[in-house]
Order: structure tokens, then C-alpha cells, then sequence
């Protein structure tokens, strides 16, 4: 308990809330489904296009489908498109600007010239050129897509930290001592370069929901009829919006409070590590 309060008070109010937020939506998309008395693509004609009730909260869709049913369905699959994606990109991101800030050189200048072909590309365009590419875009696919786009920004980060503090003293020491690369790298390059990769891993899950949910909303992700995802929900928006509201309003607010859950708690994580960070850079280095 002591330790979680120690946790809660490092995070502050915004970064517990936006956590705590972020959780009930994880649970309430894991459990969900399984409690609800109607399935994803369960048809009852008889309530089809019904607003909000209290037997359907969400409304129904086109077929009399529970929209509370599919879009807690299709939560579990954005949050494991935005998870996955923030866990590739911060792996390679990370991985790369370590490599060249420690290596320098033509190591950090072949890699920096890499990441400037990646950056200087209009986004949003590769991502529905690179959707086009694939016959089915599945779930890989998407994460594959939005993982190739999203881990130059960390490089910088990475090896802009990398760099400073690869000249600090006691980092001079340990390669004097004779620590091997991946040691210092290990024990001194990375959590100096912690706050860094732990805000962006946590803003690149938002990103990354809001990149799906645009590429499924101009139908160039994911099949709505094989599988669910916020952004497909909405798929057909500017035709319902007007007399079915609620078929886009409730997955755009699931994506609009996950966004923000989201960005609360990484920019928690960032201002909770930038103690750690002086520390690791100088003020106690053993």
C-alpha cells in the first residue's frame, strides 16, 4: 500500500486520474462483452435504430445490434492496436537512438539519415499508401503500418540523450574501467533516457488509436465486417450523423477519453522521471 501511495503521489492527481480512467475503459472492454445479454452481431430486427434505452444504453445499429456490445468489442481491439504499436515503435525507437548516440559516427550517421527519409514523408499519406499495399489489412497489418511511422520522434529523443550523457564523467570512468558498450548503455545511456521513452510509449498508444480509428473511419484499415475497432464503428458517420447520432458519438467519446486518459499519464511519467533523470546525469551517479 505505501508503495502505490509513493506511485500516486510521483504520478499527481491528472497522471492517477487519467490511469484510473484508462483502467475502468481496459476493464470495462475485457469484461464487457462477456456479461452482456447480446452478442456483437446479434440481430433483433425488432429494435433496429432505436436511441438510447435502458435495454440498449448505447442505442442499436442499422440491424438492431447493441452498439455498448460492439463498441466495448471494438475497444479491445483498438487498445491492443495502440498498446502493440507503442511497444514496437518504443522498442525500435529507443533501440536505434541508444545505438547512435553511444556508437556516433557513420553508425549515427547512417541511422539519422534513415530516420530524416522516415520523417521528411507526409505521414498520414504512407500510412494510406502502405494500407492500399496489403490484399486484407488485419490487425498485424495495422500495427506493422502505424509501428513503421511512429518510432523516428523517439529516435531523436534517445540519441539526443544518448549523446549528452555519454559525455558526463562517470560515464568517462565506467569506459575507463573498462564496462563494455552495451553495459553503459544498459546501466547508464537507458535510464537516463527513461522519462523520455516512458512518455512517449504512453502517447504513442493514443496516437496510434487515433491513426486506426482515421484509416478504419476512410474504410483503409480494418474490415468492419471481420472485425470491430472504434474507428470502423463510425465508418458512414456523415450519412447517420443527423437522425442516429449515437452511432458515432459513443466510439468517438471511447476514443476521445482514451486519448486523454492517455496524454494524462504520459506527461505523469515524464514529469515523475525527470528526478531520476538529474540524478542518473550527475547530482548521485553510484
Amino acid at each position: 500500500m505505501t508503495r502505490l501511495r509513493g506511485i500516486a503521489a510521483r504520478l499527481g492527481p491528472a497522471g492517477v486520474a487519467g490511469l484510473v480512467v484508462l483502467a475502468l475503459v481496459a476493464l470495462a472492454c475485457v469484461i464487457g462483452p462477456v456479461v452482456s445479454p447480446y452478442g456483437p452481431g446479434e440481430i433483433d430486427l425488432g429494435a433496429r435504430n432505436q436511441g438510447p434505452s435502458a435495454a440498449h444504453p448505447f442505442g442499436t445499429a442499422d440491424l438492431g445490434q447493441d452498439v455498448l456490445t460492439r463498441v466495448l468489442v471494438a475497444g479491445r481491439v483498438s487498445l491492443v492496436i495502440g498498446l502493440a504499436t507503442a511497444a514496437v515503435a518504443t522498442l525500435v525507437g529507443a533501440g536505434l537512438g541508444l545505438t547512435a548516440g553511444w556508437f556516433r559516427g557513420p553508425v549515427d550517421a547512417a541511422l539519422s539519415r534513415i530516420t530524416d527519409m522516415f520523417l521528411i514523408v507526409p505521414a498520414f499519406v504512407v500510412l494510406i499508401v502502405l494500407s492500399l499495399t496489403f490484399e486484407s489489412v488485419g490487425v498485424p497489418q495495422v500495427v506493422l503500418i502505424l509501428s513503421l511511422l511512429s518510432w523516428p520522434p523517439l529516435f531523436r529523443l534517445a540519441r539526443a540523450s544518448a549523446l549528452r550523457t555519454a559525455e558526463l564523467p562517470y560515464v568517462a570512468a565506467a569506459r575507463v574501467a573498462g564496462a563494455g558498450g552495451a553495459r553503459i548503455v544498459g546501466r547508464h545511456l537507458l535510464p537516463a533516457a527513461t522519462p523520455e521513452i516512458a512518455a512517449f510509449a504512453a502517447l504513442a498508444v493514443g496516437t496510434a488509436i487515433l491513426s486506426e480509428s482515421a484509416l478504419s473511419f476512410l474504410s483503409l484499415g480494418l474490415d468492419p465486417e471481420k472485425t470491430l475497432s472504434w474507428g470502423g464503428l463510425m465508418i458512414g458517420a456523415p450519412d447517420t450523423i443527423e437522425e442516429r447520432p449515437w452511432l458515432t458519438v459513443f466510439p468517438g467519446l471511447m476514443i476521445i477519453v482514451t486519448v486523454i486518459a492517455v496524454g494524462l499519464v504520459g506527461d505523469a511519467v515524464r514529469r515523475a522521471g525527470e528526478p531520476r533523470a538529474r540524478v542518473v546525469r550527475g547530482v548521485r551517479p553510484w
